[in-house]
């Protein structure tokens, strides 16, 4: 028996039995491949050697593979698509269109940033891993800093020294009041923030910049603060408390804007308030010295272009 050595073909060997198996004749495989056909012949040959054994036969109608150069075509056409997905892969990941990015943002900033540069990204890198987490900044700086996350769209809570990170941009975070199309209040117009005191309120908990921002308004205006309230960070509790009752929820203009303008859910609506309401500046914040991924700086570019230009 021939000895066989089957792990010395290379990838020509492989290009030259997937030919002939779909081509049936040498001198068209000789041509796909730019080859002459003597020096097609002669590598048909070497891999015959390689193998054992004839891979195909020459018959009226052409050349057709023996039962081993079936086998030989199944595995070479398995082959060079494996080669060819990996240099698809090497060229993805050195152009930064592949890998994983896991970045926080705070909710305004994910609806009205974070999801429009995924959208622009995902079209260079549909296959890119993406994991977005939505959730205070205090527990998102302290991910950023264990590492778990590349950056993130976000505050610096006090008492964190800030020279640890890079920051760029500033944007205000604008609250919108959000009700149910039923309640009392939906029909009035130049609503003061005291006309809602005794509602009951769903909204971030005590300590939040949001929640301060709306209880510094109450203050202000020296209107009780409410004391009827839900504190959760789940939009989607809050959207069930809006729906089935009276409540009021203070939300970004973003998420505001999704919710009530541009896919209605629920049957939400916005109240007209004299008194703007305005969160502390929110900040694109990276961990200083942090080597971003490819994948992850392309991502970080395309939000920021977005995040300065709005917030100008």
């Amino acid at each position: 028996m021939a000895e066989i050595h089957v792990h010395r073909l290379q990838p020509k060997h492989l290009n030259l039995i997937r030919s002939i198996a779909e081509l049936g004749q040498l001198s068209l495989a000789a041509q796909e491949l730019a080859l002459t056909q003597p020096a097609a012949s002669r590598m048909l040959g070497e891999i015959e050697r390689y193998v054992g054994s004839p891979i195909f036969v020459r018959t009226p109608k052409g050349m057709e593979p023996t039962a081993v150069g079936s086998a030989l075509a199944r595995r070479a056409q398995n082959v060079l698509e494996e080669m060819r997905e990996a240099a698809r892969e090497v060229e993805a990941i050195q152009r930064g269109l592949t890998g994983k990015v896991r970045i926080g943002a705070v909710t305004g900033g994910a609806v009205g940033y974070v999801v429009p540069a995924i959208r622009a990204l995902k079209a260079e890198a549909s296959t890119v891993d993406i994991h977005v987490d939505v959730a205070p900044s205090g527990e998102m700086i302290r991910d950023l800093l264990s590492g778990q996350y590349d950056f993130v769209l976000g505050r610096i809570p006090a008492g964190i020294d800030a020279r640890q990170f890079h920051v760029d941009g500033a944007t205000m975070e604008e609250v919108e009041i959000v009700v149910h199309r039923s309640h009392p209040l939906v029909n009035v117009d130049r609503l003061n923030i005291s006309d809602m005191a005794h509602f009951p309120w769903v909204m971030q908990a005590p300590g939040t910049p949001l929640r301060q921002a709306v209880e510094n308004v109450f203050i202000e205006e020296g209107a009780p603060i409410p004391r009827n309230i839900v504190n959760t960070t789940s939009l989607l509790v809050m959207i069930a408390m809006l729906a089935s009752s009276n409540a009021i929820a203070p939300m970004s203009r973003e998420v505001a804007d999704l919710l009530c303008r541009q896919t209605p859910v629920g049957d939400l609506t916005t109240l007209k308030l004299d008194t703007p309401i305005e969160v502390t500046p929110y900040h694109l914040i990276t961990l200083s010295g942090k080597r971003l991924s490819p994948i992850a700086a392309r991502l970080r570019e395309l939000l920021l272009s977005r995040f300065l230009s709005r917030g100008r």
